[in-house]
C-alpha cells in the first residue's frame, strides 16, 4: 500500500476538490490521524463560493452547514460532514493547511502498529505483549531519542518586559542556548550567570529573627514562614549595571579581585548580557541591559506535548523498533540473557546509525568551513 494518500495537486495547494451527488454527506480529508493541524484554517468553496461553516438565520439561531472532526472508529478519518449533502454535480472544494514536509515523518500510532505486526507473534522473538505495553515503551523511547538524537530543538521569541523574566515553555526541559536578536536580525549569545541565583527568601524582624508578623503590627498572624516574593539576591542581581556593560573591566569585581584581564572568566568578556533559570518558580531572569531585547529561547521538548509532535523521522525509526523490543524484553521473566543481551546491542547500534543520518553531514558544507579556516582543501 502506498504511503502517499493524496496528489501532488493537493499537497502543493493544500486543497481537496471532490464532486456533489445529491445524498453524499461525509467526504475524508485525510487519513492520518495527526495530519492536520490548524483546524481554523479549513475553508470549504461549493462551485467556487465560499460555504460559511455556520451562520445566522433570521430568528438569530445558529445553523451549521458542516462539521469536521476525526472519526474514532477509524471509518472515515478526517472528514468533512454535511448536514445537507450537496447537490449532484456541484463541485467541492476543502482548503486545508497542508504540514508540508510531513513524509519525513513516521507517526507514533504507526510505528505501535508496525512494531505489533513485525515484532509479535508466533515463532517470533516476543510472543505475546499487550498494546499499552508497547506504547509505554515506544514513549520512553520517543523521549529519550528526542534528548541526544532527534532534531527536536523548538524555539521562543519574546520582548523581555521591565520585570527581566521570561516563564519556561510548557513542554520545557532543558535549554540549548539563549540570545538577543539585533536590528539585522543577527542573534547574539547571551551567557549564563553562574554565581548568582533567587534563594527563597525568609522575612525576618530587624534582630534577624523570622517574622511571623504579615501586617508588621507587632502581632504574629500566621504560623507558617512569611515568604516574599523576591529574594534580595535577585533584587541587587536586576537592579545593577551589569560588569559585561563595560569596555575595560577595570572595575571592584574582575579587575582586583580575580587577577586583572588574565584571570577574567571569559563568560564576562562580553557585553550580551548574562542569565540565570529559576527552576523552582519556571523563570528566566536576565541582567539588566537585556531590558527591551527580543529574546530567543532555544530549548529541548521530550516530543510528547501534543499528538503532533509524537512523531519520528523516518531516519530514526529503526532505532524505535530496538528500543522497544529491548525494554519489552528486558522487563520480562524467563527470556534468556543472550536475547536480552542481543537486543541491547542493537538498540545502541541503531541508536549510533540514527544518530550519524540525522548529523545531515554535507561535504560541500564542510569544505566550504574549512576553507573559511585557511585550510587547502581539494575535492
Amino acid at each position: 500500500m502506498a504511503l502517499l494518500t493524496s496528489t501532488q495537486q493537493q499537497y502543493y495547494t493544500g486543497i481537496k476538490s471532490f464532486t456533489g451527488d445529491g445524498t453524499t454527506t461525509t467526504f475524508i480529508v485525510s487519513r492520518t490521524q495527526t495530519a492536520i493541524t490548524n483546524w481554523g484554517s479549513i475553508k470549504v468553496y461549493i462551485d467556487n463560493d465560499f460555504f460559511a461553516r455556520t451562520y445566522d438565520d433570521a430568528t438569530g439561531t445558529t445553523v451549521t452547514n458542516y462539521t469536521f472532526f476525526w472519526d474514532p472508529a477509524g471509518i472515515n478519518y478526517w472528514h468533512v460532514e454535511f448536514t445537507t449533502a450537496p447537490a449532484n454535480g456541484v463541485s467541492i472544494e476543502i482548503d486545508v493547511d497542508t504540514p508540508y514536509g510531513n513524509y519525513q515523518f513516521i507517526s507514533l500510532e504507526d510505528i505501535i502498529n508496525n512494531f505489533v505486526v513485525a515484532y509479535v507473534g508466533e515463532h517470533k522473538t516476543i510472543s505475546r505483549v499487550d498494546r499499552t505495553d508497547v506504547q509505554f515503551h515506544a514513549m520512553r523511547a520517543i523521549q529519550e531519542l528526542s534528548f541526544d538524537t532527534f532534531k527536536s530543538t523548538k524555539a521562543q521569541e519574546i520582548e523581555i518586559p521591565p520585570s527581566l523574566t521570561m516563564i519556561l515553555p510548557q513542554d520545557y526541559v532543558n535549554y540549548v542556548k539563549l540570545t538577543w536578536v539585533g536590528d539585522s536580525g543577527i542573534e547574539h549569545i547571551i551567557y549564563p550567570a553562574i554565581k548568582t541565583s533567587n534563594p527563597t527568601a525568609i522575612k525576618q524582624d530587624s534582630d534577624g529573627i523570622y517574622s511571623f508578623d504579615r501586617n508588621d503590627d507587632g502581632v504574629d498572624d500566621t504560623s507558617n514562614l512569611i515568604r516574599p516574593h523576591n529574594s534580595d539576591t535577585w533584587n541587587a542581581y536586576k537592579a545593577n549595571t551589569p560588569s559585561e556593560n563595560t569596555t575595560d573591566y577595570e572595575d571592584s569585581i574582575y579587575w582586583p579581585n580575580t587577577g586583572q584581564r588574565f584571570g577574567i572568566d571569559p563568560s564576562h568578556s562580553q557585553a550580551n548580557g548574562s542569565f540565570f533559570i529559576d527552576e523552582l518558580k519556571g523563570l528566566i531572569h536576565f541582567s539588566s541591559n537585556i531590558s527591551g531585547k527580543t529574546i530567543t529561547l532555544k530549548y529541548i521538548s521530550d516530543s510528547l506535548g501534543t499528538n503532533e509532535e509524537m512523531k519520528v523521522h523516518k531516519f530514526a525509526e529503526e532505532a524505535m523498533y530496538k528500543h522497544i523490543a529491548y525494554a519489552v524484553l528486558s522487563t520480562r521473566a524467563n527470556v534468556p540473557e543472550y536475547i536480552v543481551n542481543r537486543y541491547k546491542k542493537e538498540k545502541f547500534a541503531s541508536k549510533r546509525v540514527a544518530k550519524l543520518r540525522l548529523s545531515n553531514i554535507k561535504i560541500e558544507e564542510i569544505t566550504q568551513i574549512l576553507r573559511g579556516k585557511s585550510k587547502q582543501i581539494k575535492h
